[in-house]
């Protein structure tokens, strides 16, 4: 049995319409659901249902030997785990944005207050540019801060701009793209190495044209700087 988990919230429905392309019968499984741990002997998968930042932890650890969740979660908690698969839905960007008229205007001279729920990645794109910068870390309703003066800035994940712009925010740089990825745990793509590499085969073949894979197909580290592929 491979055990697989799966982001609660906007990921799962699109998750499992792709195992169902991909051939995988997941009746019964709905994010409506209560039920956290679905088990699916007839296609020799058991499905756990945790919150998107608790799967890389479950996948890295060995609770999970494998999991769907956004690039955005995988760059903040920088997880040492292999990343075969650009699965394509749930786009969105991680971007920068301040109330309008402000977006330009730096203050070298002192620190940049910056809101987000992402610190390890607004500290790293500051730090690169050397700008100084106080992270205030938040948990949601994170477009209040430069509202009520709280921040400067934020770095918020943006899908279509519509709630950026009911606060009165603009995009001023994009950090990075993100997307659901299929990640595996790196001692399960040894010990059950022929079912998982099945499972990614049939996943990568049920993607729509614009999904792409990293490493041209072979898995790679999702942690900063880890460029090994896995052995066949």
């Amino acid at each position: 049995m491979l055990t697989i988990a799966l982001s609660k919230g906007k990921l799962i429905e699109s998750a499992l319409d792709l195992f169902r392309r991909a051939g995988y019968n997941v009746a019964g499984l709905s994010g409506e659901s209560r039920r956290l741990v679905f088990a699916c002997p007839e296609i020799g998968v058991t499905f756990l249902i945790v919150r998107p930042s608790d799967v890389p932890t479950y996948v890295e650890y060995g609770g999970a030997d494998a999991g769907i969740v956004g690039k955005d979660v995988l760059m903040e908690q920088d997880s040492d785990v292999y990343e075969p698969l650009d699965l394509g839905f749930g786009a969105c960007r991680i971007s920068v944005a301040a109330l309008k008229g402000e977006g330009l205007r730096d203050r070298l001279s002192s620190k940049i207050r910056i809101a987000t729920k992402y610190p390890k990645i607004t500290e790293r794109f500051f730090n690169e540019r050397g700008i100084p910068v106080e992270i205030i870390k938040l948990y949601g309703s994170i477009e209040l801060a430069p509202v009520v003066g709280l921040a400067d800035r934020i770095v918020d994940l943006v899908e279509t701009g519509s709630t950026l712009k009911a606060h009165d925010l603009v995009e001023v740089e994009v950090i990075a793209q993100s997307t659901a990825r299929f990640i595996v745990n790196r001692a399960s793509l040894r010990l059950k190495h022929e079912p998982l590499m099945e499972l990614i085969r049939r996943l990568r073949a049920a993607l729509e044209p614009r999904a792409s894979t990293l490493g041209n197909g072979r898995p790679s580290t999702a942690r900063r700087g880890k460029k090994k592929a896995a052995r066949a």
